[in-house]
This record gives structure tokens, C-alpha cells and sequence, in this order.
């Protein structure tokens, strides 16, 4: 199998670390297609030389998957450089917010089209990518798809290209609000005394320390915090001022919002 990224940004690397490093592919059966020299970046994971491109050409045929790894706003000029290189086989994979399954076909002439989002943990193996293909890919192909995916983390298949929009809003922008939590917890701690790295680090191991437990599977969250919160103890106290700020539905509000923005940007 041979394998083309267009575009070598971080999401392009981390696919060609991912398939290279889980030895899905070897480097000689990788090509690289980037509007900017990374000679260097390609050089380091031993892709061949003459297998780093910089415009279009007759070794886009060679590929049995290509990856669409630039930015949406590059697309359509991409699209035209491509679309005559594109054969009938190909399934053309897509990593790019917002653009729809649709003009991913009328751009570039492709029958089997996967459209999914990933989001930035699949930079250190723990991704969670959620995928959408067009029926003209079988079985066969999506397995495929899938492995290579899972290369970064996990992966869900949906057949409602609408799910995207949500995994955008759910994961793809996830690990954003997970941080910007974390941020809270730890200026708190160093309100309370602690060091800034003491702080970090009693805010990091308790999300490691929380997510392992739930990862398990033995209970729900609304289990978990039953057996962290005591009657009148300290936890009950703190998750009363949730309740009273309405901590929920801002956090639901939250993320609707960012699904109302992903529909905007794919419309």
C-alpha cells in the first residue's frame, strides 16, 4: 500500500510518525506532497528524496490513500493542482474542519471520500478521530481506513456526516476545555499557597488519577462523585457552588456553541 500527505503541517506528521512507528507502511511506500520545503521533517522519519514533493504531478496516480492534511482555506486551489491526477481507486482522506463530504467530491473528482476530525492528543498516540465515508468505499477500505487511524488513538465510525460537526464541538475542541479547567484548578491551588509547579502538579495527577478510574468502566461519572462527596463534607460543598452557578448548563451551552460555529464554517 502507498500512502501520499498532502500537506506536512502537524497533522500530516503526525499521521507518517503514527503509520511509520506502528510499521502500517515503511518509509518507501510514503510520499509527501507540501506547498513549503520539509526536506528536513521528511528526511528524519528516512521518507526517500524523491518521494518529497512541492507541486502536483504524475505521483499522485501512485497512491492508494491520500491524505488531506492543509488548510481548508488552501483546498480549493489544492484541488485544482490535484484533480487531474485523481483515479477512480483512491480513497481520498480528509482532515480538514468544515469541508463537506460534497465539495471534497465535486473538488477532486473522488468517489471514496473519508471525511473525519481528530483532535490534538492524536500528536502523542491518544486521539480520538471520528470518521465518515461515502458508500462507494467497502468494507475492506474502511478497515483499512480504520487501522490507520487508530495509529494516533481510538476511532468511531458514523454514517451521518452531521456527527462530525459534533465531534468537532465534543472532541476536536475537548482538549481545550480540559485545559482551560486544569488552567483554573492550578491558579486556584497557587492561590491556596501552593508552588506553581506543586500546583500543576496535584491538578495534573488527579485528571491522570480521575480519568483511569473512569476509564474502567465499573461505575458512571454521577457514580464517581458519589463516592468522592460525603454528606457535608468538603467535595459536597464545592459541587453546591456548580449547582448554584449553573456550572452544567454553561458547559452544555458551551458546547453547543461551538457546534452552532462548526456548522457556520462547513456552510
Amino acid at each position: 500500500m502507498k500512502i501520499l500527505i498532502i500537506g506536512f503541517g502537524n497533522m500530516g506528521r503526525t499521521y507518517a510518525k503514527g503509520f511509520l512507528s506502528s510499521r502500517f507502511i515503511s518509509p518507501q511506500n510514503l510520499y509527501i506532497l507540501d506547498k513549503v520545503s520539509q526536506h528536513s521533517e521528511a528526511a528524519s522519519i528516512n521518507v526517500p528524496e524523491d518521494q518529497i514533493h512541492y507541486e502536483p504531478g504524475d505521483f499522485i496516480t501512485k497512491a492508494d490513500i491520500i491524505i488531506l492534511a492543509v488548510k481548508p482555506q488552501d483546498f480549493p486551489a489544492l484541488a485544482t493542482g490535484i484533480k487531474p491526477f485523481i483515479r477512480e481507486h483512491q480513497v481520498i482522506l480528509s482532515v480538514m474542519a468544515g469541508v463537506r463530504v460534497a465539495t471534497l467530491i465535486s473538488s477532486t473528482g473522488a468517489e471514496k471520500i473519508v471525511r473525519c476530525m481528530p483532535n490534538l492528543p492524536a500528536q502523542v498516540g491518544m486521539g480520538m478521530t471520528v470518521f465518515t465515508a461515502t458508500p462507494h468505499m467497502d468494507m475492506k477500505e474502511l478497515f483499512i481506513v480504520q487501522n490507520l487511524i487508530n495509529t494516533t488513538g481510538k476511532s468511531m465510525h458514523v454514517d451521518d456526516e452531521s456527527l462530525i460537526d459534533a465531534a468537532t464541538a465534543v472532541s476536536g475542541s475537548g482538549p481545550a476545555y480540559v485545559f482551560y479547567y486544569m488552567q483554573s484548578m492550578i491558579q486556584a491551588a497557587m492561590r491556596m499557597g501552593f508552588k506553581d509547579s506543586e500546583a500543576e502538579l496535584l491538578v495534573q495527577q488527579t485528571f491522570l488519577g480521575a480519568i483511569h478510574l473512569q476509564s474502567k468502566g465499573e461505575n458512571t461519572c454521577a457514580e464517581w462523585i458519589g463516592k468522592v462527596a460525603s454528606r457535608g463534607g468538603t467535595t459536597e460543598a464545592a459541587l453546591k457552588v456548580f449547582e448554584t452557578l449553573n456550572t452544567k448548563e454553561a458547559i452544555h451551552d458551551a458546547l453547543f456553541a461551538a457546534l452552532n460555529r462548526a456548522k457556520e464554517l462547513g456552510s
